[in-house]
């Protein structure tokens, strides 16, 4: 919601993207830290901001406990995603299932935090993957790519969000 949240959902898209690079396109090497360039401009924007004077963007109590446990459900849904997939012998929907459980992690926060933005986001994910569950051969590259951009777009959001709260405080 502010820039401690860019700073991760930037990383996130970068990891999507580069996941996306490697399982999807098959590349290998240096070409796979060039995702990694966007989430540290986001990176650094977002500290910049945190950097400011000013609390910035502060989530209630019933938000932190919501991104709390949310983000441990996000990480077992994330294992067992990649399980079933994988035992499954359907690497192709590993990109796909993740981009569900990320956006299904969403949801519950943007109820707590009243926080429409995160609505969307969930359900721009949701929708990244299904529409590459049922996009063969190339459902892989549009759930990864889809779910890179829109963390990427989120972060930046957020990064200018938190720096009006902080202005205007």
């Amino acid at each position: 919601m502010g820039s401690w949240g860019a700073i991760i959902m930037g990383f996130f898209g970068g990891l999507f993207a580069a996941m996306t690079l490697y399982w999807q396109w098959h590349f290998a090497g240096p070409i796979l830290a060039v995702p990694f360039i966007v989430s540290a401009v986001i990176g650094l924007a977002a500290v910049a901001i945190l950097r400011m004077p000013g609390s910035g963007v502060v989530p209630s109590e019933k938000a932190a406990r919501a991104i709390q446990w949310s983000s441990i459900a996000e990480g077992i849904g994330l294992f067992l995603a990649s399980n079933i997939v994988i035992n499954l012998h359907r690497p192709d929907l590993l990109l796909p299932a993740m981009a569900l459980v990320v956006g299904l992690h969403f949801l519950p926060i943007a109820f707590a935090a009243a926080f429409r933005p995160f609505y969307i986001l969930g359900v721009a994910l949701i929708l990244a993957a299904v529409i590459g569950s049922i996009s063969a051969p190339n459902g892989g590259t549009i759930a990864g790519f889809t779910a890179a951009a829109c963390l990427w777009i989120a972060a930046i959001l957020a990064v200018f969000r938190d720096q009006r709260a902080k202005r205007g405080a």
